[in-house]
């Protein structure tokens, strides 16, 4: 809901009927907020908001068990649609729907002169997000972000941590930034061929028993078909603790506040991320910049290993890399049942985006986090 205009009125009758999957309103205080678009995207699941709908959740708000941190609260603002009415009766309630439905039909007959003329606002994906305070925030977001972000300077990192719901265009160019988007079963479909085949080929040619690795130039250690599986199990091991480095010391580099280009750089590979993290063309790596990563991966194992062993552990490597970003994608769109492994990294997650951003880097395992003394707290939602 715009600032600037008036705020509607609900009775408790009304917020209490929004309570199924289709449309969840819930209180907070007197201020009434539509979270229908979020139920999905609530790590605690979507049973948990759906159980509260029409209730007021302050006391839920401030915790036991879970204290919701402020970029939370601000990201619930977003979803704010009117007031509880709690001084008039049923009938001035109606009174005032009345009236704003009236003014409201003034102001739809205007609006479609200016929809006429301006057909690209119309079409606009940004029209179906919440809204972001145009003439407030840093940034312009009528125009493409990417060569404005490095001109916040020192408040570009408070300002990239305070999530919104809505897409970002990071380029005016449509073919650049197309490049930047990725549906994400692409991941999939482009990786697990690969993945198939080099698994084949690295097991039949161990089956074949002409497979060894050499100590010396006088003793050699044959490579049995069998031993496949565990050399793929130590790539899988290795990628996920790639994908941490990556996470924390690339991703979450601090960038100096007064370079430009090295707050750009940051914006472009993961800060956009942060800033808008339920934008669901940017929750997986396109496969082209991926296959940048993949092949160094490749040759490093290439030149560290001996031949067959090296391809073995990069495909385990590589079959890790796809379900890093398959579950990535699942953290943020998908509702894993209460109590599983999925759910409780769901959580665990999210509060990496919403308060813990210098801690908790794992994606697919929270393992390395303990190493590194980069656990997030423990809370129970």
């Amino acid at each position: 809901m715009s600032p600037s205009t008036s705020p509607r009125f609900f009775t408790e009758r009304e917020v209490a009927r929004h309570c199924t999957k289709d449309s969840c309103w819930v209180l907070l205080g007197t201020r009434v907020y539509d979270v229908t678009a979020f139920l999905r995207m609530h790590p605690g699941g979507e049973a948990l908001i759906r159980s509260r709908s029409g209730k007021d959740i302050s006391r839920v708000m401030e915790g036991p068990p879970h204290r919701h941190s402020e970029n939370a609260r601000r990201w619930m603002e977003q979803y704010y649609i009117g007031e509880l009415d709690t001084e008039s009766g049923a009938h001035e309630a109606q009174v005032l729907r009345e009236r704003r439905t009236a003014s409201e039909q003034t102001d739809e007959k205007t609006a479609q002169k200016v929809k006429t003329v301006d057909k690209e606002d119309e079409i606009s994906p940004f029209s179906k997000c919440s809204p972001v305070d145009l003439d407030k925030d840093l940034v312009d977001w009528r125009k493409p972000l990417a060569w404005q972000v490095g001109h916040l300077g020192e408040k570009y990192d408070a300002w990239v941590h305070q999530p919104v719901d809505r897409p970002i265009r990071l380029f005016g160019n449509p073919l650049l930034e197309a490049g930047t988007k990725t549906s994400w079963y692409w991941v999939p479909v482009v990786w697990l061929p690969i993945v198939f085949y080099v698994s084949w080929h690295c097991y039949t040619t161990m089956a074949q028993g002409t497979s060894s690795m050499h100590i010396t130039s006088d003793f050699s250690i044959p490579i049995h078909k069998y031993s496949f599986p565990v050399f793929f199990l130590m790539g899988w091991f290795l990628w996920s603790f790639i994908e941490y480095c990556i996470h924390r010391f690339v991703f979450h580099m601090k960038p100096p506040a007064h370079n430009y280009y090295l707050i750009t750089i940051h914006f472009l590979l993961h800060g956009q991320h942060h800033k808008s993290p339920f934008d669901g063309a940017r929750l997986v790596f396109p496969p082209g910049l991926a296959s940048i990563v993949v092949g160094v991966f490749y040759m490093t194992l290439h030149q560290l290993l001996p031949d067959i062993i090296g391809l073995s552990v990069f495909v385990g490597g590589l079959c890790g890399y796809v379900v890093y970003d398959m579950i990535h994608y699942y953290l943020h769109y998908g509702s894993p049942k209460k109590g599983s492994y999925l759910y409780d990294l769901k959580a665990y997650h999210v509060k990496h985006h919403f308060e813990h951003q210098r801690s908790g880097f794992g994606i697919t395992t929270t393992f390395w986090d303990h190493p590194f003394n980069t656990v997030i707290p423990d809370e129970k939602f």
